[in-house]
């Protein structure tokens, strides 16, 4: 288990799965990931098959100090020979949006790949108009590092796809100059 300040970040389980089909159905969430379409639990069942065997990613279930059960947070595309991956993070209960939780994940997730994984970088993509997450990323050390110009067309707009990444010596408070 990887503790946060205000979360604490435990491995999945297939319990789980229900809840994240409820946050991948909710029109409003789902406009801010990279998945158009609802999942049906059986589709979302033959992931959970394919995760269990994959330990190319590494994906935590982000709940509260009280343990209600938020979001999921992960890395992706790890290469060690880089020392890289990607992250992906969704706060799915709406009642947690905009309350810091997911800075405190992004935040506990980096340092956690940073030290346990030895990883030196980590990026992300994220969608120009999903501005409460930008700062979130922001505020947990991401720099904008470039952007897809109209990669993303949704509400009748063209829409930039933000790519953002963090370096281990620029981490706030992985050389102890910070306060996570």
């Amino acid at each position: 288990m990887i503790q946060g300040t205000k979360v604490r970040l435990r491995a999945l389980a297939k319990d789980d799965l229900h809840c994240f089909v409820r946050w991948i159905n909710d029109p409003e969430t789902r406009r801010f990931m990279n998945v158009r379409y609802p999942l049906s639990m059986t589709e979302e069942e033959g992931w959970w098959e394919n995760f269990i065997h994959n330990r190319s990613n590494h994906i935590f279930a982000i709940e509260t100090k009280d343990g209600a059960y938020i979001g999921n947070i992960g890395l992706h595309a790890i290469v060690p020979e880089d020392r890289k991956a990607e992250m992906g993070v969704l706060i799915g209960d709406k009642r947690y949006w905009g309350q810091g939780y997911g800075t405190d994940a992004i935040r506990s997730l980096v340092m956690w790949a940073f030290d346990y994984l030895n990883l030196n970088r980590i990026s992300l993509r994220v969608f120009a108009y999903n501005k409460r997450a930008i700062r979130a990323y922001e505020k947990a050390g991401f720099q904008r590092e470039g952007a897809m110009r109209q990669a993303r067309y949704t509400d009748g707009q063209h829409h930039d796809e933000i790519i953002m990444g963090v370096l281990r010596d620029e981490f706030p408070g992985f050389r102890g100059d910070g306060d996570l």
